[in-house]
């Protein structure tokens, strides 16, 4: 099995390298992500300037360009052919709500679903102001979708279908369970900071703080609010809202069934 990884936070960052060695045992695993970090750039292709790609060590390569790029890059070069899967994170951040389309993490794995390969983008919540860089549960993450790997999740799914995965920052033991949703809202401050350089001229900064949520059950803010892992089918077809349906049962079937697959139980 041939897995590609990607992400926006940059090809050393901790996140990939967790979900690398979660994977590398079980898998052929080639990372291509970027030299630096692209975090919050949507769903950019870089096609007003060239791309220069370096091999960082074995088995990772960087790429001067956007995540999207680095899906890209990877599936129709630095690969011989086509992957089984495309994994995007692990993030540093959650990726919940609407915010999944500013990020660079889930544009990446959108890349791959367009091109009609199975898709996991995943994430880990964390609170930026009171937690320390070094010591994030990126691991129980990385532990749960080595799980879906070893399930065989690639093969279950359709066309053009892409699973968000949100993970607590918690010890895998602390973890309430998992829970199939819907995208949630979040609410932010929207601020736009203004500031003065050593020229006295203005420079703008947009910011904004965390607000909260929309207390919708079965949202995906809600279950990782709870301490569970939230588990988002999307898919990118004409229908859907159909093809979503059949792989949010897909999954149920599939957790439910553990290792041994659904066409065992």
């Amino acid at each position: 099995m041939n897995i590609l990884l990607c992400n926006d936070d940059g090809v050393y960052a901790e996140g990939i390298q967790a979900l690398y060695d979660a994977l590398k045992d079980i898998a052929n695993v080639t990372v291509v992500a970027p030299l630096q970090e692209r975090s919050t750039t949507g769903h950019t292709l870089t096609l007003d300037q060239p791309l220069r790609l370096e091999k960082v060590k074995e088995n990772f390569y960087g790429l001067s360009g956007y995540p999207a790029d680095c899906a890209l890059m990877g599936i129709a070069h630095v690969l011989k052919e086509k992957p089984d899967l495309v994994i995007s994170g692990i993030n540093r951040g959650a990726n919940l709500g609407q915010d999944i389309y500013y990020s660079g993490t889930v544009a990446a794995a959108r890349e791959a679903a367009f091109r009609g390969i199975a898709a996991i983008s995943v994430s880990t919540d964390i609170d930026y102001f009171a937690h320390h860089k070094d010591n994030i549960h990126y691991k129980s993450a990385a532990n749960f979708v080595r799980e879906l790997v070893l399930m065989g999740i690639h093969k279950y799914m359709g066309k053009y279908d892409l699973i968000n995965i949100n993970v607590p920052d918690l010890p895998e033991n602390e973890i309430k369970g998992h829970e199939i949703t819907a995208l949630g809202f979040r609410f932010y401050s929207e601020e736009i900071k203004e500031r003065r350089d050593f020229k006295d001229r203005p420079y703008f900064w947009i910011g904004g703080v965390y607000k909260g949520h929309c207390q919708t059950d079965g949202s995906d803010c809600n279950a990782v609010d709870k301490g569970k892992i939230s588990i988002t089918p999307l898919n990118f077809s004409v229908n859907p809202t159909e093809e979503v349906g059949k792989l949010s049962d897909l999954i149920d079937k599939l957790l439910n069934s553990g290792s041994k697959g659904i066409e065992n139980t």
